[in-house]
C-alpha cells in the first residue's frame, strides 16, 4: 500500500491486488511507456466507481484522470474484468464446494436514470416511468455475475433472454441449464428464446395472497447483486455516454465485491 498519500476505502488490499494485477498487466511494470504504478492507477478506477466522481474530479494523489481512463478503456477493450469476474466466481464456487461452473442461472433486468451524458442514446421504460437505460443481469445461485450488458431502457426485456443465454452459455461453456426470472418474462417467447440455447426458463411466481413484501426463493439473489452494484455511485444513474462504458463499470463493481470475498479467504487460509 503507498505510504506518501493518504488511504481511500476504495482502495484494493494486498491479497486483492495479489488476485487481480495478472489479469491487469497488459505490459510489464518496467515498460517505458508505463508512468504511473498499475495498481494506482486501478485504485483510481476503483475510486471513481465507487464515489461517482467525474473522472476530471480524481484526487491529485491518484494519477492523472486522463491515464487511469485510457488505462480503463485497454482493460475493458480486452475484456480483463470479465476474465478476472469468471476465474474469481469459479474460486468461489469451488470454496464453497460447488461446481465451478453453474448449471443454474437468475435473469432480472435493471432500470437506470438517464443524465445529460446517456440522453441521446436513451429510451423511455413505461412500466418504471423513467428514461434512461437498462442493464440485463445474469447471476449464479451464489449472486456471482456470470453475463451483463445494457440496452435503452424502451427495450423490453423478455426480447434480450435469447442474448443473455447466449453470453451465458458461451461465459460457462454451455454448462448452464436452468434460469429462474420472474413473472415478468412469462409467455412463449422468452421460455422459446432461452429453450434455443438449452436453458428451462422457471417463473418463480409470488403467492397470491401476498402481503406487503415477500422474499421470493432463489429471485432474491439477483436482487441482492443488483443492491451491491448500487453501493457503488457511479451505478445509481447513468452517467456513461456510451452503453458499453456503462456495462464496464458495473463488471468493474462485481468484480470488487468478488475480489474482497476471496481476498478474505486468503487471510483465513
Amino acid at each position: 500500500m503507498p505510504t506518501d498519500r493518504p488511504a481511500y476505502p476504495s482502495d484494493v488490499s494486498d491479497e486483492e491486488w495479489a488476485l487481480v494485477a495478472p489479469y491487469l498487466a497488459l505490459l510489464r511494470e518496467d515498460s517505458a511507456q508505463r508512468d504511473h504504478e498499475l495498481r494506482e492507477v486501478f485504485n483510481g478506477l476503483r475510486y471513481i466507481v465507487k464515489t461517482g466522481a467525474p473522472w476530471r474530479f480524481m484526487p491529485h494523489d491518484l494519477p492523472p484522470w486522463a491515464a487511469v481512463y485510457q488505462q480503463t478503456q485497454r482493460w475493458l477493450s480486452a475484456d480483463s474484468f470479465a476474465d478476472v469476474a469468471g476465474d474469481l466466481r469459479a474460486v468461489l464456487r469451488m470454496a464453497a464446494e460447488r461446481e465451478s461452473e453453474p448449471s443454474a442461472v437468475i435473469l432480472d433486468s435493471r432500470t437506470l436514470r438517464s443524465s445529460p451524458e446517456s440522453g441521446e442514446r436513451a429510451g423511455y421504460d413505461g412500466a418504471k416511468r423513467k428514461r434512461g437505460s437498462k442493464v440485463h443481469l445474469a447471476v449464479d445461485t451464489p449472486g456471482h455475475v456470470v453475463a451483463l450488458h445494457v440496452t435503452p431502457a424502451r427495450t423490453d426485456h423478455r426480447a434480450e433472454v435469447g442474448r443473455l443465454s447466449s453470453e451465458v452459455q458461451a461465459e460457462t461453456g454451455d454448462r448452464v441449464e436452468l434460469a429462474f426470472v420472474d413473472q415478468g418474462y412469462s409467455g412463449p417467447k422468452p421460455a422459446a428464446a432461452a429453450s434455443a440455447h438449452g436453458i428451462d426458463l422457471e417463473v418463480v411466481k409470488a403467492p397470491e395472497a401476498k402481503r406487503g413484501f415477500v422474499l421470493l426463493p432463489r429471485r432474491w439473489v439477483v436482487e441482492r447483486s443488483f443492491a451491491w452494484a448500487t453501493r457503488c455511485r457511479r451505478l445509481v444513474k447513468d452517467y456513461e455516454r456510451y452503453a458499453s462504458t456503462l456495462a464496464g463499470p458495473h463488471m468493474v463493481a462485481f468484480v470488487c465485491v468478488m475480489l474482497k470475498q476471496a481476498g478474505k479467504l486468503m487471510t483465513s487460509a
